[in-house]
Parts: C-alpha cells; sequence; structure tokens
C-alpha cells in the first residue's frame, strides 16, 4: 500500500469516526450537546483536524443524514421485500418507517428537521437521499391508483408518516395507536 493510500484510508477512517461520534452524542444528549470542541475531545483529534473534514456541524450534520438515509432505504426494502403482496408492502414500510424514527430520532432530526445543508427534491440532491425516496417510491407508487402520479402519491404518504413520527416523538399522539394508523393509512390511500 503506497503513502498516499494510507493516508487516504487514514482520512476516511477519521471521517467515518467524527459522524459516528456526533451520532452518537446526538442520540444521547441532543444535537445541541454536538459542538466541534466536544466532538474533538471525543475522538481524541484537535478541531483543526475536525475542521480539516468538515467546515462545521452543518456539514456533520449533513453527513449523518446521508448515512441515515442509506440505512433506512435498506431497512424498507429489506421490509418490503419479505412482504408477500401491495398491501402487506405498503404496511411494511410504514411500519419500517415509523420503527427507524423512533429508534433514530437524532438522525431523523438530521434527516428532516435539521439544516445539514443538502439540496431535496433537486437533480443536485445527493444520491443517498434520492434512494431512501427511491426505496419508498418502489412499493407505493404501485398502488398510487390510477391517473395519479406515483411520485406524487409518494410525497404525500410520507409526508403523512413524517406527521405521525413527528407527532408521536413530541407526545401529541398515543403511541399505542401505531398500528391502527398504519392500517387508516394503508386501506384509505393506498388503492391495493
Amino acid at each position: 500500500m503506497s503513502v498516499q493510500e494510507r493516508k487516504q484510508r487514514e482520512r476516511a477512517e477519521r471521517e467515518r469516526l467524527i459522524v459516528a461520534t456526533a451520532r452518537e452524542l446526538a442520540e444521547q444528549q441532543g444535537w445541541d450537546a454536538v459542538t466541534t470542541r466536544r466532538l474533538a475531545e471525543r475522538i481524541e483529534y484537535s478541531q483543526p483536524v475536525l475542521y480539516s473534514h468538515f467546515r462545521g456541524k452543518r456539514e456533520i450534520i449533513g453527513a449523518v443524514a446521508l448515512e441515515g438515509a442509506a440505512e433506512m432505504a435498506a431497512a424498507v426494502r429489506a421490509a418490503t421485500a419479505a412482504a408477500d403482496g401491495p398491501r402487506d408492502r405498503v404496511a411494511a414500510l410504514a411500519r419500517t418507517y415509523l420503527d427507524f424514527a423512533a429508534r433514530n430520532p437524532a438522525v431523523y432530526d438530521a434527516l428532516f428537521q435539521l439544516d445539514g445543508g443538502l439540496p431535496f427534491a433537486r437533480e443536485d440532491t445527493p444520491e443517498p437521499l434520492k434512494d431512501a425516496f427511491a426505496a419508498l417510491l418502489e412499493s407505493l407508487g404501485e398502488v398510487a391508483g390510477d391517473g395519479v402520479h406515483p411520485g406524487v402519491f409518494t410525497e404525500t404518504f410520507w409526508a403523512a408518516l413524517h406527521g405521525l413520527a413527528t407527532l408521536t416523538r413530541a407526545g401529541r399522539l398515543p403511541p399505542e395507536y401505531v398500528e391502527q394508523r398504519v392500517a387508516l393509512l394503508v386501506d384509505r390511500l393506498a388503492v391495493v
């Protein structure tokens, strides 16, 4: 291995460590606790080293969001692949999405609540975000109904899931009715 390859590998490892540490700290104490100073202390590198990877917290949030998008897409695809038929796929998608949001609140916030400097719904949207949407579209597009644009249907269903995830987490909706809400979404919105 050349010196250049070793340096690139070490740089990539440091970047993964920064993102993992930021994510862990955010999940434990919230995003307000994630500062470059605290991250530098936790990873045992100087702040200038941290800044050589990310210009600041905003870019770190963006990196966590991209990682989370890839994880969410994989989880949705795994759940929908194991389901039998369109209705079960949509229900599995909804449960998986809501479960992901509940189990990973800081990542979910990085994806959908905080400014990570990432463009959404544009040509220059990063691939992990496009792929996360594609994972939803793969199952939802088939149940959009005649004359309904599959992308618009997916956006609407996603918005409903986001509202349920956000309101449940905020304590505005009782968590014990998740299954009933999923059933209503599937039965009332999806044409199965």
